[in-house]
Parts: C-alpha cells; sequence; structure tokens
C-alpha cells in the first residue's frame, strides 16, 4: 500500500529552485529536501525558517516537488503560509531568498518576521 502524502500551497518561482538547487550541488548533496517552517520571535511575533532538512518526513508534512527540489511544510506552519510565494532576488541592493505571504498582517522593517 502507497502512503499519499499531503500537498501544500506554497510556491517556489523557477529563480528559487534554480538557487536551491544549485546549493545542493555545491554541497554534493541530494537527499536533501527544502523545509520551510514559521517559529515564535522575531520583532512582529513570528518568523520564516527556510533550511535544507536530510531528515525523514514527520507526520503531517506537505510535500510539493518542483522539478525534483522537495518543498516541505510542517502541519503547524502550513496555514500561516498558505498561498505564500518564495523567490530569489539578486539585485545590487540585496540577494537572497524572499517570501511573499498574503497572510502576514504586519511584517516588521528587516522583513524577516511578521503577525
Amino acid at each position: 500500500m502507497t502512503e499519499t502524502l499531503a500537498t501544500h500551497n506554497v510556491t517556489l518561482d523557477a529563480a528559487a529552485v534554480a538557487k536551491a538547487k544549485s546549493l545542493m550541488e555545491q554541497e554534493g548533496r541530494d537527499d536533501l529536501r527544502l523545509r520551510i517552517s514559521v517559529q515564535p520571535g522575531g520583532c512582529s511575533g513570528l518568523i520564516y525558517q527556510l533550511y535544507f532538512d536530510e531528515r525523514p518526513l514527520m507526520e503531517g508534512d506537505a510535500v510539493k516537488d518542483y522539478d525534483g527540489l522537495e518543498l516541505v511544510v510542517d502541519k503547524m506552519s502550513n496555514p500561516y503560509l498558505d498561498g505564500a510565494t518564495i523567490s530569489f532576488v539578486d539585485t545590487i541592493e540585496s540577494q537572497g531568498f524572499k517570501i511573499d505571504n498574503p497572510n502576514a498582517a504586519n511584517t516588521c522593517s528587516c522583513g524577516q518576521s511578521f503577525s
């Protein structure tokens, strides 16, 4: 019997997929998943955590595959991230992953926390 994994409504744009895959290749790893979660903290009450994870999937994890890159959202974070888009920005002003979250009512000036 094959277990069906839950999916989520978080989108990775093409630039974010390419950058994450490039980072994994630089590390020589093909056994990692990209995980995004929401944790208490920051100026506005909640912070994003975006990281590579080698652990097995946990109960309640939701997974979506992006051309061989799995994006995982845990059960607690899923409602906070519903409809969010993760992009990779590389401009003269900034470089890094950017999260556009329609559920964030307020964000702090650094953009790393929300409520």
